[in-house]
């Protein structure tokens, strides 16, 4: 019997909580099936492949995280009750375990590959985007696919000092750092995460320990390899073809050379292209004129699959030679693609306010890269709903991310946001989500809308700095300015260069590209994908170092572009003028019913009346969100008069409402009424109450007691013979 119908195992502790990897007795015709339990949080992941599509000249993988609602014994929100599109949330799982994976398969493997995690249990303490990760990377080395793993990652927080492993929601929510760091045996290979402005130092101490404690789960994984692993496939490694890379060589070398060096973006393309079209042609014409003549259909099919094949092998040569003048330039001079130094951070100029009427506004440019970014302030109402496995939460800062294809001069068809923006726009929310003041301080719900302009390079972090921007426009009460900073490497194991503020060529060229966000203080976000085996821990403090400077530089540009457009710009905390208005004010539980009344006929009288939103809970909270300040006004006294209460000494002036034989019951105001008793209606003796008054009359009267239980007493006698003081001493 096969291997794959004899379940195997390995267990361990990870962060003192036992880890099991399971093969063999879920999803048997996959070619790779791992049951992965942390705690009572289990996921099933499986790999599968089919043979590669023709054409395809790059390697086709999906990974894909479910959330099963009843892995948590729910049903799923909305009309159909059934799990629909992939939530952003299970998205940003996707791209993490993508983005630590795809680096390690072997080049030149084209098979088209499916990583799917479903989520069988859930138990509200571990979360399972890590166990997910920990099942694809022992399915994949289970495969036989040439996977060069396994791989490890663990999330890492820091609560009251101390760094903890594999933390639950509930530690979450009080740690300082939330770091999910994937690592081989030998390297970090994909960082992601945020912190309380760590220092570099920090980060980097964290980093380590991560990479340290993920070795058992690596070491787990290749027991359960040798015990039930498939033979690794060995790709076949075409000999190099000498000939067609001199004549590429012959052909093209000089001129891409002068190519690369052109430093706009789009005519050092255009320079490109137009020698790789020119190449193409010509080697595709000596390949036609070397054919022999054609006598049957197989050939004619021979002949064209073999152009096919000869024109990607040529722009395969091109795009290595490509890749060797721009690294070999980088090594050789310390001179960039357009011209800098490796340190040296692109011009940078920022517009505050360059449009009207959106409640703050930011244009932010870093050489060829462009964001527009706006901030849009609403009410608590306005918050969006998270619909967890095990809770249900709202979200009052919103930051939304869009690439349009126009930004990179491409053409392409408009549709919902892809997982690339998904995840860029993530990444700069969670670089300002530390900075945001409390909702206690600011009570509104904020959406940041980043439109990437143009784009050569990190717009994400061009989103973070225009999105600072933005917000303070705004008004909102930002802790700290926040900026950001691609990094980027070149190295040929004897050198190496760390790059500042990366080109898109520099990116898709290099051997890492490396994200940081902070303030002046720190980091608050962090991001890191690895395309080489291994990178120093040398020249990692190097680039964070490094990554500090440019970042203090970006911020130093930030704060002068907006002073001298608005004087006073980094201190101001009033509202934009275009921003709505927000008051919260509190009041005691029981007087809730007077602000809404039956039916809701009082709350929604205020709200047509003012045109303001009024939002009460539980508790007596009342946010009184409103479009300009007079509604905001007009809409708090309306409140305020419903639900104030009686103060001794105070004056009022009510209703008769009832009038007995030992009194009258007189309404201070709406819902609250006193007694007036017999003896206090008039200086002397009053035989019947409606000698004085009788109902429907309006009186002056004064608060002369509440007791314990809030029964109130008044009085007409006092209230009148402190009128007629006042007016004597007033004549």
């Amino acid at each position: 019997m096969s291997y794959w119908f004899e379940p195997q195992s390995v267990s361990l502790e990870v962060g003192g909580k036992p880890l099991t990897l399971e093969t063999g007795r879920m999803a048997k015709q996959s070619a790779g099936s791992v049951v992965a339990t942390l705690g009572d949080t289990v996921v099933l992941v499986t790999v599968n492949t089919a043979k590669p599509r023709p054409g395809i000249d790059f390697f086709p993988l999906t990974v894909d995280f479910v959330e099963k609602t009843s892995a948590a014994g729910k049903i799923p929100g909305g009309f159909f009750k059934r799990e629909a599109r992939l939530s952003d949330r299970e998205i940003l799982v996707c791209r993490f375990i993508d983005r630590s994976i795809r680096p390690l398969f072997e080049a030149g493997f084209r098979d088209e590959v499916q990583v799917t995690a479903t989520v069988l249990a859930a138990d509200g303490v571990n979360p399972p985007d890590i166990v997910a990760f920990y099942g694809a990377s022992a399915a994949l080395s289970l495969s036989g696919l040439p996977f060069r793993g396994p791989i490890a990652a663990l999330r890492l927080g820091r609560v009251d000092g101390e760094l903890v492993i594999n933390p639950s929601h509930e530690q979450l929510k009080e740690s300082t750092l939330e770091l999910i760091v994937a690592g081989s045996r030998d390297a970090l290979v994909m960082v992601e995460g945020s912190a309380a402005e760590a220092s570099e130092a920090q980060m980097l101490e964290a980093l380590q320990f991560a990479h340290r404690e993920i070795q058992p789960v690596i070491d787990a994984q290749l027991d359960l390899q040798r015990r039930a692993g498939r033979e690794r496939k060995k790709l076949a490694t075409p000999a190099p073809d000498t000939e067609l890379e001199a004549q590429v060589r012959g052909l093209a070398e000089t001129k891409l050379a002068a190519a690369v060096r052109i430093e706009e973006k789009q005519a050092r393309y255009d320079a490109i292209s137009e020698i790789e079209t020119d190449v193409v042609e010509q080697l595709s014409e000596r390949y036609r004129n070397e054919a022999v003549p054609l006598e049957s259909l197989a050939a004619i099919e021979a002949r064209q699959s073999g152009l096919r094949q000869r024109v990607a092998d040529t722009r395969q040569v091109l795009h290595d030679l490509r890749s060797e003048l721009m690294r070999g330039r980088i090594l050789d001079e310390r001179t960039r693609i357009d011209g800098r130094e490796p340190a040296t951070v692109r011009p940078i100029a920022c517009e505050i306010r360059p449009l009207p009427r959106a409640h703050g506004v930011a244009l932010f440019t870093r050489g060829e890269t462009q964001a527009l970014v706006y901030t849009t302030l609403g009410s608590t109402a306005d918050a969006q709903t998270i619909d967890a496995l095990h809770e249900r939460s709202s979200k009052t800062f919103l930051l939304h991310y869009n690439f349009p294809p126009f930004s990179v001069g491409e053409v392409r068809p408009l549709r919902g946001p892809s997982r690339r923006e998904v995840g860029h726009g993530n990444l700069a929310e969670r670089a300002l989500a530390r900075v945001m003041p409390a909702v206690e301080d600011f009570p509104y719900t904020v959406r940041v809308v980043s439109e990437v302009l143009e784009s050569n390079g990190s717009s994400s972090m061009a989103t973070v700095c225009g999105a600072t921007l933005a917000m303070m426009d705004a008004g909102v009460p930002l802790r700290a300015p926040v900026a950001g900073i691609a990094m980027g490497l070149v190295e040929d194991g004897a050198r190496h260069v760390v790059l500042s503020d990366i080109l898109g060529d520099e990116d898709h060229l290099g051997d890492m590209d490396f994200k940081v966000a902070g303030t002046r203080t720190g980091i608050t976000a962090l991001q890191m994908d690895i395309k080489i085996a291994a990178v120093d821990w040398a020249v990692m403090e190097e680039a964070l170092s490094q990554a500090r400077e440019g970042r203090l530089h970006i911020l130093e540009c930030m704060e002068r572009d907006s002073a001298t457009q608005l004087p006073g710009f980094r201190e101001r905390q009033e509202l934009s003028d275009w921003a709505p208005r927000m008051e919260v004010v509190q009041v005691k539980p029981d007087r809730i019913r007077d602000i809404i009344g039956p039916g809701g006929r009082v709350i929604r009288g205020i709200q047509e009346t003012t045109q303001a939103k009024v939002d009460v809970d539980d508790s007596g909270r009342v946010a009184i969100f409103a479009p300009d300040g007079e509604a905001l006004r007009k809409a708090q006294g309306m409140i305020e008069e419903l639900t104030q209460e009686a103060e001794i000494d105070r004056f009022y002036t009510g209703k008769v409402k009832r009038v007995t034989d030992f009194g009258a019951f007189v309404e201070i105001f709406p819902g609250t009424d006193g007694l007036v008793h017999i003896s206090q209606l008039a200086e002397g003796r009053v035989e019947r109450v409606q000698d004085v008054v009788v109902e429907g009359d309006e009186i002056l009267v004064k608060c002369i007691d509440i007791d314990p239980s809030g029964k109130i007493r008044l009085s007409r006698k006092e209230a009148l013979g402190d009128a007629l003081a006042q007016a004597d001493q007033a004549r």
